[in-house]
Formats: structure tokens, sequence, C-alpha cells
């Protein structure tokens, strides 16, 4: 796969004008598919992997939030990357989630050519689906370079989504102590 996917860079760089013998693009095309295959190794990945079991029992029934998640996407539009963070929140029914498989499903969806509210709302399902918590709810927050670098140039926007499932769907007060909690609400 590395070797079709480095012929594929080497055609990109001839259709623009570039030489890829020229000394500085000589290995450009290997690097580039190895960046590619990097960038996009989320594929390589499944729910039950990335949880791998750590799900522990619990008397905890209140929220629990794991902030400023650092993420890094691919547009699939563009290919460009998107770059923010994610604020991701469940209220436990008797198990409780690893800590950094929170982060780790986050990025397990990230690192696939993606649009942001479909990330949002991939990563809620599947803390849904692992915890069978009362509620999950999702907040992404990024800054998109296929409208930075191209397009409209527009520097200072952050796109936000959300997704809330159960409780921070269904009871404004659930909603607005998550909101709260991360910063996005006064």
């Amino acid at each position: 796969m590395n070797d079709q996917l480095s012929e594929h860079y080497r055609e990109i760089l001839i259709a623009v004008g570039e030489n890829p013998e020229r000394e500085g693009l000589l290995d450009t095309p290997k690097r580039a598919a190895k960046a590619m295959q990097y960038l996009c190794h989320g594929y390589d990945k499944s729910l039950e992997e990335v949880v791998n079991g750590a799900l522990f029992a619990s008397d905890n029934d209140e929220m629990v939030i794991v902030k400023d998640i650092e993420l890094y996407s691919l547009c699939e539009h563009h290919l460009l990357p998107f770059i923010g963070k994610a604020h991701v929140a469940y209220i436990p029914t008797g198990k409780v989630l690893g800590l950094s498989k929170i982060a780790r499903i986050v990025d397990m969806y990230a690192r696939r050519l993606q649009i942001q509210e479909n990330l949002t709302r991939q990563i809620a399902d599947s803390i849904q689906a692992v915890t069978q918590a009362a509620g999950v709810a999702v907040v992404i927050e990024a800054q998109h370079m296929c409208m930075m670098m191209r397009g409209v140039e527009k520097q200072n926007s952050i796109m936000n989504t959300s997704v809330m499932l159960g409780a921070f769907r269904e009871s404004y007060n659930t909603r607005h102590e998550f909101l709260q909690l991360i910063g996005r609400s006064k």
C-alpha cells in the first residue's frame, strides 16, 4: 500500500508542475505516503480494540467530564487539516470507562477523513454504546485549514459542534451544568 500511495504522491508532484527528481523532493512521495497513513490510522482500529475491556464497576452516577482533548483530523472535502479540542461527558449507570479510552475514542475517529459534524456524532454514539450511560455530551471546537488557507481565508473562525444524548438532551439543567463546566456557558 505504501508503494502505491507513494507513486500517487509522485504523480501529484508532477501534476502541480514540480520535478519529483529534484533533490529536495526525491523522498517526498515516500514521506507523504507515510504521513498520510499515519494521519488516517483510525481506519485500522475498532471501538472494541480501543476500549479493550476498560469498563469498571462504579456507584458513581454523577457527570464525568474529560475536556480539552486535542484532536487532529483531515477534512474529507479538501484533505486539509482541522485542529481543535473535544469535550466529552457522560453520566454513568453502574460502569465507568477508563480515562484514556475517551481520548483514544476521539483519536480513532479523528484519524479518518472526516467532517466535524460527523466526528462529534461518532464520538457521542460510541461513548453511549460502550457505557450505556444515562446521557452523553460531546462538544468539539476546531479551526479548519480549508477555511484558513484557501477559499474565504478566515483566520480566526472556529467551528463548534455538539451532540447531546439522553439526559443531556432531555434536561436543560444537565446540559447547562456541562456547558458551564467546560466554560461554554455564562
